[in-house]
């Protein structure tokens, strides 16, 4: 049996506390905008934009239903398209403008399907993943750290296989080339009971902050000039193309009719594409792409 009234709560509250968290290290307010979707739910948006630390950042809170579950939803469940379903979640995606300051994105979720006659069917999914723009070993060991130590009340087994996960779904194909550091990733997560499903759920989203705010305290002053903020534009290119091509989280927003600014708040501000641009070898930027963009076991 499942509860969606307690997920929505722990789901809003999580937003408070990781806004509150985030405006603490920042000294600017997030914005509030609170929505409505013609074809059923709504949300609330937290974003800033300028601020002190962040260029920009958003995290969104949504709960959102409809008639006929859209394709991306259904990537892993092909006899699950077209049922009505029901969605709920939290996202973020920060970008601080300290090109030493990793972006970061977090995300935990839960959706039900519904055909008459049939028994719902519920999953859990989320994770969250690093993208420094100049790595720092220590800090990827800690946030990898942090979302093992979430995982491993649940069963030994869950952080080796949704770090791999990740790994494999943060990489951009076209490009032969990881997203950032990896962290986890899950999805069509119901092989635990409800309540212990949703308890793992809430663990990932608990250890967010953990997760992110050391490593953002240490590096968000750290001095730099316009080649590292150039690079770091070059660098978001490479979110960008993920997000508008793989990222299923964005597909399903936009597939289902969702708010298109909430969808599109992960987008960084300020972005570089260069025509085969390579960095000069042995260079700090050579050493994100051959020490840092490469599958290996962190921790």
């Amino acid at each position: 049996m499942t509860d969606s009234a307690s997920v929505k709560n722990y789901l809003l509250d999580l937003q408070s506390r990781i806004v509150a968290a985030m405006e603490a290290v920042d000294g600017k307010p997030f914005l509030t905008d609170s929505w409505q979707r013609p074809e059923g739910g709504g949300g609330i948006s937290r974003v800033i934009e300028e601020g002190n630390v962040f260029e920009r950042g958003g995290v969104n809170f949504s709960h959102v239903m409809g008639n006929s579950l859209p394709p991306s939803a259904a990537a892993s469940r092909p006899e699950l398209a077209g049922r009505k379903w029901e969605a709920m979640g939290v996202s973020l995606v920060l970008h601080p403008r300290n090109p030493y300051a990793p972006t970061v994105h977090m995300n935990v979720r839960f959706f039900t399907t519904y055909a008459e006659g049939t028994v719902p069917v519920w999953w859990f999914g989320g994770g969250m993943d690093l993208t420094p723009y100049y790595g720092v070993v220590e800090d990827a060991q800690h946030f990898h750290q942090t979302c093992k130590d979430a995982l491993s009340p649940y069963g030994d087994d869950l952080h080796p296989r949704f770090k791999k996960w990740c790994d494999e779904y943060f990489y951009l194909k076209h490009r032969k080339e990881a997203r950032g550091v990896g962290g986890i990733f899950f999805d069509d997560f119901n092989e635990l009971d409800f309540t212990s499903s949703f308890a793992m759920t809430r663990s990932v989203g608990d250890a967010f902050v953990a997760a992110y705010q050391p490593i953002l305290e240490k590096r968000k002053d750290i001095a730099y000039g316009e080649n590292e903020r150039d690079f770091q534009a070059y660098r978001r290119g490479r979110y960008v193309e993920f997000n508008l091509v793989f990222d299923r989280g964005t597909l399903f927003g936009l597939q289902s009719g969702g708010r298109t600014e909430s969808i599109l708040m992960s987008m960084p501000p300020v972005v570089k594409w260069r025509y085969d641009w390579k960095p000069e070898a042995g260079s700090p930027e050579a050493k994100l792409a051959t020490d840092f963009l490469v599958h290996k076991e962190w921790v």
